[in-house]
């Protein structure tokens, strides 16, 4: 079965929640007799949670919309 890990990429400050968050990946590593390299799973912020309750539109670290990678530009 693989292994699934969440790996910090950077902090930075959130202007939605007026706190520092973590944007994080998940690294997917395949099981130990295949070889593969880590894959990303998915992205989030470790504040995305708090911030989807907001009656305002949340930013794109939310994790909320599977079609956007918010880490395209780093």
């Amino acid at each position: 079965m693989a292994e699934k890990k969440w790996v910090e990429v950077k902090t930075y400050h959130c202007v939605h929640a007026d706190l520092d968050v973590s944007l994080e990946v998940e690294e997917v590593y395949p099981i130990d007799f295949l070889g593969d390299t880590p894959r990303v799973g998915a992205h989030r912020c470790t504040n995305s949670l708090a911030c989807s309750q907001f009656s305002q539109g949340t930013c794109i670290y939310a994790g909320s919309n599977p079609d956007v990678d918010p880490f395209q530009d780093q």
